[in-house]
């Protein structure tokens, strides 16, 4: 798709750029008094957190920001692999994979040897990334995200909407109702700033509060948790630009590095013609801040253009600008609990996003590492609001999600200084030559991490069997289910079996037969199922409320390797009736692709099969023998509720 050819205009890339608008305020009603789940910020990660509790009818949720609507101008640009897979589970992905501009290759420049004062082109590469996943790292302006986030918010069964214009001014926290999983302990406090409201202020009631309010959050502040780590020193510009230029590679991922003006990260950008430049400026001084820096849009083009000598670049609009400071710092704990806390101690208020870690945005790590830490908050959140289960399974979101930050600051710290070290060599670019090498080194070192596809959590209680990870090598415990196709056996389509875990807060439960026929009541995949479904002690009849769809909590698939294989033949648990006319559910048995056999692709062992159990989150919880009936339950005993 092509946009923006007469100048950047935000809102629906579906609508045509003559007819495009920028989003319209919405209209301003009364914060509710009380809710279950207050969420303060709509960047995104408050939204991936009220658009995962907007599926829950019976939660109450409030999410609420200062700006008086919806986001115009971009601030993040990139969208990894991962992010993709979660709009996917948010069933939103085929927007995004349509609107972005996907990253296929990378370009290093460095100072021309013969020539110092020009650049050079050194290499050109395929992007690192490729491959990691079904979905391709693309840029698309970060409000078109949000504005798919809140359509879906909107059109769930609680129809929510962000509420803005409202400034937090204070947030209490009564430490003894903390306990109580009743209570309403945080009392939230409100200040009108739209001109109708001016000087109103509203007072909301939670069970809970999520701050995803930014680097400057009320919410953390009003919790006296401190940012650890590094201070700013250098400061960037960052400038969304239309532009004609006779540099070749315009329209491809670009690291540049000149002889005496620093160096220039360039982005393409979606639509065919906006593109992102990030410049290298000067280090700051001591106390200073990037808003100290007296800089216009017409600096930082005049410092690009130095660096692209010989290169001419003809900016003819500028869409958004801004300059900012690299600094890494990660909030000492991400829960209101003291640090040290017994995983006994129920928290009540939690951080996300930018409001916990702060970093330069230059590896589009910002919206890509905060839209992950609301997925993972959220549906314990729901599992606890909803009873299903224990409320120690709030304390894994900062264990889980602490560790993640603290390898972003870590690989964010080491590539800051990566991109702007500066060749000092003269005419000698040999040093040159290192450096962009190390550059490239990182991104083939970490296009995991950066893709978002190699992010683990540490062993625990919901990350466990790791005893049992040779059973399925391809699927690595504590890592995101990596999606693979297989043949449904009901009508022979090809599906991604990691695009049937949706965001709606129900475990998955995959078997992967063996060798013998599923349909031998002494095959181990026969007698798996007939424990789930009958077995009282299986887990589905545990934590299934009685008189819900039998596949309510725990979605149940089974992927086979026989290829002559009838639904009508298979136990009726693989293809239950649900809903109030019982009708059969036909969408949960697949064949392995001759062709392209998931067995292979995910190193499943053939002759033993295996039970992969994933996460509302993607995530893989655990691995375990088709015959390991007991272990299942034991898994699901240490934190779920059984239903009565």
């Amino acid at each position: 798709m092509q946009y923006h050819l007469n100048g950047f205009k935000p809102g629906n890339y579906q609508v045509p750029d003559e007819a495009r608008k920028p989003y319209p305020e919405p209209p301003i009603v009364d914060l509710p008094n009380e809710v279950d789940v207050l969420i303060i910020g709509t960047g995104p990660a408050g939204l991936t957190m009220a658009r995962q509790l907007s599926e829950f009818s019976d939660i109450k949720t409030c999410i609420v920001d200062m700006e008086s609507g919806p986001l115009l101008f971009g601030r993040a640009d990139g969208i990894s692999c991962r992010t993709m897979e979660i709009m996917e589970a948010f069933n939103s992905s085929e927007m995004v994979v349509k609107e972005t501009y996907q990253l296929k290759q990378n370009t290093f420049w460095e100072p021309d040897a013969e020539n110092p004062e020009n650049i050079k082109l050194t290499h050109k590469i395929a992007d690192a990334r490729a491959g990691l996943s079904e979905f391709t790292h693309g840029i698309v302006n970060q409000a078109r995200l949000h504005e798919l986030l809140v359509d879906g918010m909107e059109r769930s069964v609680t129809q929510l909407s962000p509420d803005y214009s409202r400034e937090l001014v204070e947030m209490k926290i009564d430490e003894s109702l903390t306990q109580d999983l009743d209570a309403y302990p945080i009392t939230a406090t409100f200040k009108r700033v739209d001109d109708a409201g001016a000087g109103k202020t509203e007072t909301v009631k939670a069970r809970y509060i999520v701050g995803g309010d930014g680097a400057r959050s009320n919410v953390r502040r009003s919790m006296n948790i401190p940012l650890e780590g590094d201070s700013a020193n250098k400061a960037w510009g960052v400038m969304d630009i239309l532009l004609n230029t006779d540099f070749p590679d315009i329209r491809v991922k670009s690291f540049i590095q000149s002889k005496e003006h620093g160096a220039v990260m360039t982005i393409p950008r979606e639509g065919g013609y906006l593109c992102r430049f990030y410049v290298e400026l000067d280090l700051l001084g001591k106390d200073k801040r990037a808003k100290d820096v007296k800089l216009t849009e017409q600096d930082l083009i005049a410092k690009a253009q130095k660096i692209f000598h010989p290169y001419t670049l003809d900016v003819k609009e500028v869409a958004w600008w801004s300059v900012y400071e690299v600094g890494q710092r990660i909030a000492e704990r991400f829960d209101n609990r003291p640090v040290g806390s017994s995983e006994d101690i129920i928290p009540r208020a939690f951080v996300a996003g930018d409001a916990c870690h702060t970093h330069s945005p230059k590896g589009g790590w910002g919206l890509n590492t905060s839209l992950p830490d609301t997925f993972n908050l959220g549906w314990k959140l729901a599992a606890v609001l909803q009873g299903r289960s224990h409320s120690k399974l709030l304390s894994t979101y900062g264990t889980e999600r602490r560790k993640v930050a603290q390898q972003l600051i870590d690989a964010d710290r080491e590539l800051s200084k990566l991109v702007a070290t500066r060749p000092n060599a003269g005419d000698n670019s040999e040093q040159a030559k290192v450096d962009t090498a190390k550059i490239e080194a990182f991104m083939q070192r970490q296009s995991g991490f950066v893709s978002g596809t190699s992010i683990e959590y540490y062993p625990s209680y919901i990350c466990t069997g790791q005893d049992n990870q040779q059973l399925a090598s391809g699927f690595k415990i504590g890592q995101r289910f990596h999606s693979a196709e297989a043949t449904r056996v009901a009508d022979g389509r090809s599906q991604h079996l990691g695009h049937l875990v949706k965001a709606d807060g129900r475990w998955r439960i995959f078997l992967f037969g063996d060798t013998q026929a599923p349909t031998d009541p002494s095959s181990a995949a026969y007698q798996f199922i007939d424990f789930l479904a009958n077995d009282e002690s299986s887990p589905v009849q545990k934590y299934t409320p009685k008189g819900s769809d039998i596949d309510s909590v725990f979605d149940t698939y089974a992927v086979f390797q026989q290829q002559d294989l009838s639904m009508h033949g298979l136990q009726d648990y693989l293809w239950p009736a649900k809903g109030k006319y019982g009708l059969r559910d036909y969408e949960k048995v697949f064949q392995s692709d001759a062709s392209n056999d998931i067995y292979d692709l995910r190193g499943i062992d053939r002759s033993t099969g295996c039970i992969v159990v994933v996460r509302p989150d993607q995530h893989i919880a655990t691995i375990l023998p088709v015959t390991a009936h007991e272990e299942l339950t034991k898994f699901f005993d240490v934190f779920m509720i059984e239903q009565k």
